[in-house]
């Protein structure tokens, strides 16, 4: 029975931290196998933390699946081994500095000569080439260094977004432009080079921001609010609980002013009628919202805002998350035999999640084998 829709396909991924092993990851939630190349010392992702009992978070979420060999690439024996895997392979990842293969007789052209099928992918901080292709980069820098801290926080301090969102990021790319290649080489039969600069990918995503910058409209930090939506922000309710509201158009804005502000004339106000406007006018729009808000309880203004088809949320932490009733769940098993619960993988492909009930492997727990498997 197929494992998934990439049963067969062989990756090869000589990785570390987190965007290269995102990407493999979802490779193997998908069901190709992925062989996870660690130095003797390990992923180094192994001991960030010890908050999945007892196994780093980061290498339980994103190393379910994969086989670990561990290889010297300094050593000529494992050298080898690892030549007579790449050569079988369909895929070889790897988020190692520009240049680190190439150095050890493993690029892309060479790795390609031997095997015109292989698809390589490297991902790296900046690229291959430019003043800052030779620096280390690790997803915080990248935030500070594109600008994403800029835009992110309240208005006192820049901030990091709580997740290694660049990274993530990087990771999703990769793997998007990996299955493009898959495709393309199912036309062509021969394999490609992917380049990902985790720089160009987080850049990217901030267009929009970029845009306003450009037009000599630098974005502001506002929190929870929107800059370029009104309403859009975080009120609190006569209970004390904090209610995010966002309003998309001026439809929805005539519904919310007669039903939640129960102010049906700033509907038509020429100060409050498009969100132009409401944007001009923002802290009286807030301070009207905000008292509206302030008047009911929690359970009261969720019935008004669902009765107004309003999109709001409530603004949880990480313990509302894990006791959301929307929260999908899988088990994953460590070498130490514990099982440990932690959000689903989100495709539902046929009823069914990818990379359900799997395991992480031990450090070099494959390696035996696959020396057997690859004759070395």
């Amino acid at each position: 029975m197929s494992k998934g829709p990439l049963d067969g396909v062989l990756v090869v991924s000589i990785e570390q931290a987190v965007a290269a092993p995102y990407c493999t990851s979802r490779l193997a939630d998908a069901g190709a196998r992925v062989i996870k190349v660690e130095r003797p010392e390990g992923d180094f992702a192994r001991g960030y933390d010890q908050a999945a009992d007892g196994e780093s978070s980061y290498f339980l979420w994103l190393n379910r699946g994969k086989e670990s060999v561990v290889i010297d690439m300094d050593d000529a024996t494992d050298h080898k081994l690892l030549l007579a895997m790449i050569d079988k392979a369909d895929v070889l990842v790897h988020n190692l500095k520009p240049g680190a293969l190439e150095r050890k007789g493993l690029g892309p052209e060479a790795m390609r000569q031997r095997n015109d099928r292989l698809i390589t992918c490297g991902i790296s901080g900046y690229g291959d080439t430019g003043p800052y292709a030779t620096r280390k980069a690790y997803d915080l820098l990248i935030q500070a260094e594109s600008g994403l801290c800029s835009i992110t926080g309240g208005p006192d301090e820049p901030a990091r977004v709580g997740i290694s969102i660049v990274d993530i990021a990087s990771g999703a790319a990769a793997q998007s432009a990996v299955l493009e290649a898959l495709i393309q080489r199912g036309i062509t039969g021969r394999g490609c080079d992917i380049r990902i600069s985790m720089f160009d990918v987080i850049a990217d995503w901030l267009s929009v921001p970029y845009l306003h910058a450009a037009s000599g409209q630098t974005p502001q930090r506002i929190g929870l609010a929107h800059p370029s939506i009104s309403p859009y922000g975080v009120f609190t309710t006569a209970d004390g609980q904090d209610v995010l509201l966002s309003i998309q158009n001026d439809r929805e804005w005539t519904l919310f002013a007669q039903k939640v502000l129960e102010a049906p004339e700033m509907a038509s106000d020429p100060q409050f009628a498009t969100n132009k406007a409401r944007l001009a006018n923002r802290a009286i729009v807030d301070a009207t919202v905000a008292a509206a808000i302030a008047r009911r309880s929690n359970e009261e203004i969720t019935r008004v805002l669902l009765d107004a088809n309003v999109a709001f949320a409530g603004v949880k932490d990480m313990t509302g998350l894990i006791a959301h009733p929307h929260l999908a769940t899988t088990r994953t098993a460590t070498p130490a035999g514990a099982n440990v619960t932690h959000p689903a993988a989100p495709a539902i492909i046929d009823g069914a999640r990818r990379g359900q009930n799997a395991s992480i492997p031990a450090l070099g727990e494959h390696t035996a084998s696959i020396r057997a498997e690859f004759g070395s």
